[in-house]
């Protein structure tokens, strides 16, 4: 489908960029012409990977429109969701995002051409009104799990959510493929909260309005889900997933994401120095951020554990109490032979396809908990919020490939005199024991993961299911955009005619014969 352009609009969040700069390579392998609009700061986070693919020859680029942060009395630069320290002005970012409309509309009516076919975050509505305007085609693309999409939309269609007054109170999603039993605050939508009722309402209707809906999932392991929420949507909907499953080479892989805070090689090094499936990888992805005794807990749990880690510790650069805890507790020096600490973010594909990993401990963010799979490694599950809880039930309850730590509720719902301490260490050294063992239980994990890693990807090469969702997708935006550009050309046609008026005139009828064909051509 060469000569298609396809505009990619991400949330500007790094969880949601990542596996729509995955797609961009992906829909530029398939020939297409792929721009991802994003603000300064986010582009010139996700550079070096566009950059990568650009010398891969992809006809990927990045677009820049300015963030409205400003405007609402948010501080220059502040365009990423992990940027905010102040949790008070989460709703005034979400306010600001709303206002990238226009900054989106004036970008795009400076093209010399239409693009094909905008694909949106579903966390992105405000774009449905300028594809509307602009007579665009539009997709939704939706980075959680198809799980936890049918589960919410289930959930809310059957009026759980507002039946169950508990936060706490358990119930069993209803019409669902799997027995799935959870809380409203393990089963909480994106916008199910105070205060973001019209977001929540033009999230909805943006996707009852879309031209279709994109997952990034495979059909191997959601099969069901994608089907079941195709059908209570009744749009047409693609797995085209899991993105971080496509062909990268080492450079792609050491660059997805944010620009590391280690040298990809030096990770490289000290992980051919381990055991096969020895060691164990720990990461919260980008927003997570423990609380500083739950961490240190973590921290004892695995000195004792006695295994080899890495831990990505975004919490060193940001906390101050962390960083008192290690500089006076000498952590980092009795575990130097066998724990590498990063002080932020490390390079996670390159980590996790590495064969010395054999664990990774996941706050279940859906990135993450596709990498594990798509990777073969059992994942110990601590899940933080929204989403997470699905991804643990998934991976642990219907894939059998997970071991939960022993979180239970999100942090914001962790009781005040608990000061965030959900797992003790002790209960941290037992968990990674199970997920690390080399008895015939943990090799029946492992076996299942190496099975769904080789699925992972078979889907997506060709001839496999997320491989041909995707073909047929593109299809779908060829004869769309088409009709749409005609459906346009016709519009404009007709009001170039002359007025009623002169329809009067000698010349009437073959005027209006040409109108005819006008419209019908």
């Amino acid at each position: 489908m060469a000569g298609l352009h396809f505009l990619l609009v991400p949330l500007v969040a790094q969880g949601h960029i990542i596996p729509m700069v995955d797609l961009a390579r992906l829909l530029a392998a398939h020939g297409a012409r792929v721009t991802v609009v994003t603000t300064p700061v986010n582009a010139e986070r996700n550079r070096a990977t566009v950059d990568c693919a650009r010398r891969a020859g992809l006809d990927v680029e990045l677009a820049e429109i300015a963030f409205p942060g400003p405007e609402l009395g948010l501080p220059e630069g502040m365009e990423n969701i992990d940027l905010l320290v102040d949790k008070e002005k989460y709703l005034l970012f979400f306010h600001a995002i709303w206002r990238m409309d226009a900054p989106l509309e004036a970008y795009v009516r400076s093209l010399p051409r239409r693009p094909d076919c905008l694909v949106a975050d579903s966390c992105n509505p405000w774009t449905a009104g300028v594809c509307d305007r602009l007579g665009i085609p539009r997709l939704v693309l939706h980075c959680p799990s198809a799980y936890f999409l049918l589960a919410v939309h289930n959930l809310t269609k059957h009026g759980v959510y507002d039946r169950v007054t508990d936060e706490m109170e358990t119930f069993e999603v209803p019409d669902f493929p799997v027995h799935a039993v959870g809380s409203k605050a393990t089963f909480r939508g994106f916008f199910q909260w105070p205060h973001v009722e019209k977001e929540q309402r033009d999230v909805l209707d943006a996707e009852a309005t879309a031209d279709g809906l994109l997952i990034n999932t495979f059909r191997d392991i959601e099969g069901a889900f994608v089907d079941g929420y195709a059908a209570a949507l009744s749009r047409r909907t693609w797995a085209i997933g899991p993105t971080c499953a496509s062909t990268m080479d080492a450079d792609a892989k050491a660059r997805r994401g944010n620009r590391a805070d280690v040298d990809a090689g030096l990770v490289v090094s000290w992980l051919d120095a381990r055991p096969p499936a020895s060691v164990l990888y720990i990461s919260f992805g980008s927003i997570a951020h423990l609380p500083a005794k739950q961490l240190i807990e973590l921290a004892r749990g695995l000195e004792a554990s006695k295994r080899p880690f890495v831990w990505a510790m975004k919490e060193a650069k940001s906390n101050a109490d962390v960083q008192a805890w290690l500089a006076d507790e000498g952590f980092e020096e009795r575990v130097k032979d066998r724990g590498l600490l990063v002080r932020g973010w490390a390079p996670q594909v390159t980590i996790l396809s590495h064969p010395a990993v054999g664990g990774f401990l996941t706050h279940c963010g859906w990135n993450a908990t596709l990498e594990a799979i798509s990777h073969g490694v059992p994942p110990l599950t601590w899940p933080y919020f929204a989403d997470q809880f699905s991804s643990e039930r998934l991976l642990v309850e219907v894939l059998g490939v997970g071991v939960r730590s022993g979180v239970t509720v999100p942090v914001m719902n962790v009781p005040e005199e608990a000061e965030g301490v959900q797992v003790r260490s002790a209960d941290v050294e037992k968990a990674v024991a199970e997920l690390m063992d080399e008895g015939p239980d943990g090799e029946a994990r492992r076996a299942r993961a190496k099975e769904l890693a080789a699925k992972a990807r078979a889907a997506m090469e060709e001839g496999g299911s997320s491989h041909a969702d995707l073909t047929d997708m593109i299809r779908y935006v060829a004869e769309l955009s088409h009709r749409k550009r005609h459906e346009s050309e016709r519009n404009t046609s007709a009001a170039a005619l002359p007025s009623a008026p002169e329809l009067g005139s000698k010349n009437s009828e073959k005027i209006e014969a040409e109108a005819a064909l006008s419209v019908q051509s």
